[in-house]
């Protein structure tokens, strides 16, 4: 068994911020993939389902970013889980927006959510870091991070979830390649036939020489010309 966190606030004022996208991560893989109605339990919302052969327990603490740890040690003490066992999805400043990564273990950059899960659990946990730009200084990262996304950004931020559900069932049996891989070809995926950017075969060729019909001694003749 497996419990995959996502970080976020509670309540629809903070539904769409930039902060709440490990909440957006979790609903679009449980809408996608069949997972029970979310019910409350472990001072946050539960579902459970499975993806492939593994069950997975999702969980979004309601207790606030800076407090999600409560909530996540209540749930993984539950489970009897060990924190190799949790992933935590959570924004992440340091990546450019829409890119995703995967890491295990490892320090918590200051991110409040991850800190606090820290406190409870220890560092030995996965994350898959979310990728949501900065905003140029530290001074406007609050802002910024309790911001709704921009209407510019739902085109990659959509591919971005639809690829971490895609990708979904790869992430739980530990095959982290194939789920970045699903998650890449929704971000960008390869340019079709039509597209501008020419192939290598249709690059321009260059133009083909006049054969020379010049004699051996003739073409001798002409260099001391």
């Amino acid at each position: 068994m497996q419990l995959w966190v996502g970080l976020g606030n509670p309540g629809a004022k903070y539904a769409g911020n930039r902060h709440n996208i490990g909440f957006m991560a979790l609903d679009r893989v449980a809408d996608d993939h069949g997972f029970a109605p979310w019910r409350k339990k472990f001072q946050g919302q539960l579902s459970e389902g499975k993806l492939g052969s593994e069950k997975v327990v999702l969980l979004k603490p309601e207790t606030f970013m800076n407090l999600s740890g409560q909530s996540v040690g209540e749930a993984m003490r539950f489970y009897k889980l060990s924190p190799a066992d949790v992933v935590v999805f959570h924004d992440e400043l340091d990546l450019a927006p829409g890119k995703c990564r995967v890491k295990q273990g490892g320090g918590h950059a200051g991110h409040n959510g991850l800190r606090s899960i820290h406190q409870h659990i220890g560092a030995d946990y996965g994350r898959v870091r979310l990728g949501i730009g900065h905003p140029g200084h530290k001074d406007r990262v609050a802002g910024y991070v309790l911001s709704d996304f921009a209407k510019a950004d739902q085109d990659w931020l959509d591919d971005l979830l639809r690829g971490i559900s895609d990708g979904a069932a790869d992430l739980a049996a530990g095959d982290n390649a194939r789920f970045l891989n699903a998650v890449a070809l929704r971000v960008a995926p390869p340019r079709s036939s039509g597209g501008t950017k020419a192939k290598p075969e249709q690059a321009a060729k260059p133009e083909p020489q006049a054969e020379d019909t010049r004699s051996p001694m003739e073409k001798l003749m002409d260099k001391f010309k």
